[in-house]
Order: structure tokens, then C-alpha cells, then sequence
């Protein structure tokens, strides 16, 4: 039993249709952005390695936001990963913006054709925040998110990225950030029971902060450059997000090794 959850729901119901209302005038104010395009690629760095990479997730893993996947998440990644890793990056994109983690293990799982994969990562959270889904809907749909990817691909090293900072949103009203905000840190506190269950899976909770990502990496550039359309991430924001991730990976010695022990 989540006692924060339990509480939060017994502040929020009586919110709920105020929160609804201001979720639909958001909604139909912000234009819909499409996904990115070319959903695979190649980072090479003429290396004599190659590591291949699966992204796997919701609209930020879609690269709702920018043109093309080179200029999203993923390709930053890569680009970041092969020069951390002195490897090439063999990368594929499957994703799909509104996706929920239980939409994403029955919708997209069953359609990854590839069998040599050296390393998942997985961007999902937002949408089951923005619908509601109590932390223990969250736990059991990751899990069977988990197993089902360690199924196909057994000892694979799977890295969960950051949840999504609602709280930053800039579409969002003050009352959306701190309901669907605190909602989204207790999907991040399950999300670090769930991965400790599993070998080879790990999550990043660093909590997203512009101002932490603005004095850490050194940056010269305002909150507000951070999005694209007050939801979705800029094309800065995703090429200093995959930095971010890309450290994250590089300092573990559990993900490393993990990532070398497949990539033989």
C-alpha cells in the first residue's frame, strides 16, 4: 500500500474535474506535434566495434519535437555513446507518442524484429502520470514490461532513463504540475523497487531539472529553451538529456560490464 498515493488521491479527487477541464483547453491549444523521422541509423566512428542499441518509449523517445530522429534523443545517444565508448552505434527507434508502459509492452514489443542487441534503453512515465495510473498498476506493467523484453532478449542490459519533469511543463497550470507532478516522483520511487528485482536493468532517477542540467553541464541557455511547444522536449533539451544519459551509462560499472559481457 502507497500511504503518498493514498493521500494524493484523497486531495486530488475532489481536483479532478477542474484538472480535466484545464487538461482539454491545453490540449487544444498546443499544436500537435508529429514524431521524428528515420526511426534507425548508424553513429560510426570507423571503430572495429559496434554496439547495438534499441530506444523504446513514449512521444520523448518519438522525437515528438524536432524533424528527425538525428536531431532527438536517440541520435544524440548515439552520437554521445560511440565517443564515451569508442564504439560505433548500431540504433533503432521504437516508440510511440500517448503510449502508456502497458500500451508499450502490448503494442510495440511484438513488432522489434531484431535478435542481437546490445542495449535497451526506455523512456516511458509521462503518459501514465497524465492518465492517473496508480503506482501499482505502474509496477505491474513495467514487470511485465521487463519480462516480456527479457524474453526475447535474455541477459540484455535494459536502462529505464529519467521520468518526465511535469513540474517544468510550462503548458502546465500550477495545478496540474503538483498533482501530475507528485504522481509522476511516485512512479519514479516504484519504478527503483521494480528494477532492483531484475539483473540488468537499471533507472536513472536523477530527478530532470533545467537549472540542475543548466549548472552541471555548463549550459547557456533559459528554462524556457527547454521545450519545445510547453510539453515535449527541444531539440536542446534532447541532445543535453542524452549527454546526461550517456554519463549515467559511461560511470556505471554494472551497465558497462553488463553491455560488454553481450557484446562479444
Amino acid at each position: 500500500m502507497n500511504i503518498k498515493y493514498i493521500l494524493g488521491s484523497i486531495i486530488s479527487i475532489p481536483l479532478l474535474p477542474i484538472i480535466y477541464l484545464q487538461g482539454k483547453k491545453i490540449k487544444k491549444n498546443i499544436p500537435k506535434l508529429p514524431e521524428a523521422e528515420g526511426t534507425q541509423g548508424i553513429f560510426s566512428i570507423n571503430s572495429n566495434k559496434t554496439l547495438r542499441i534499441l530506444t523504446i518509449g513514449e512521444s520523448t523517445i518519438a522525437g515528438v519535437g524536432v524533424k528527425n530522429h538525428k536531431e532527438g534523443f536517440t541520435g544524440a545517444l548515439a552520437s554521445e555513446l560511440a565517443t564515451k565508448l569508442n564504439t560505433n552505434i548500431d540504433w533503432k527507434v521504437y516508440a510511440k507518442s500517448g503510449y502508456n508502459a502497458k500500451q508499450v509492452d502490448e503494442k510495440i514489443i511484438k513488432h522489434i524484429t531484431e535478435s542481437n542487441i546490445d542495449l535497451i534503453v526506455i523512456g516511458i512515465g509521462g503518459n501514465d502520470a497524465f492518465e492517473l495510473n496508480s503506482p501499482k498498476k505502474w509496477n505491474n506493467d513495467v514487470r511485465n514490461l521487463i519480462n516480456n523484453l527479457r524474453h526475447k532478449f535474455k541477459e540484455v542490459p535494459i536502462v529505464f532513463v529519467n521520468m518526465p519533469p511535469i513540474k517544468e511543463f510550462p503548458a502546465f497550470t500550477s495545478l496540474m504540475k503538483f498533482t501530475i507532478g507528485n504522481l509522476v516522483s511516485l512512479l519514479g520511487e516504484e519504478l527503483v523497487k521494480v528494477v532492483k528485482d531484475y539483473k540488468n536493468v537499471f533507472y536513472y532517477s536523477r530527478e530532470i531539472s533545467s537549472a540542475d542540467l543548466t549548472k552541471r553541464l555548463n549550459l547557456t541557455v533559459k528554462s524556457s529553451d527547454f521545450f519545445s511547444d510547453g510539453v515535449h522536449p527541444s531539440k536542446i533539451t534532447y541532445q543535453v538529456w542524452a549527454k546526461d544519459v550517456s554519463m549515467f551509462i559511461k560511470q556505471s560499472k554494472e551497465i558497462t560490464t553488463a553491455i560488454q559481457s553481450v557484446n562479444k
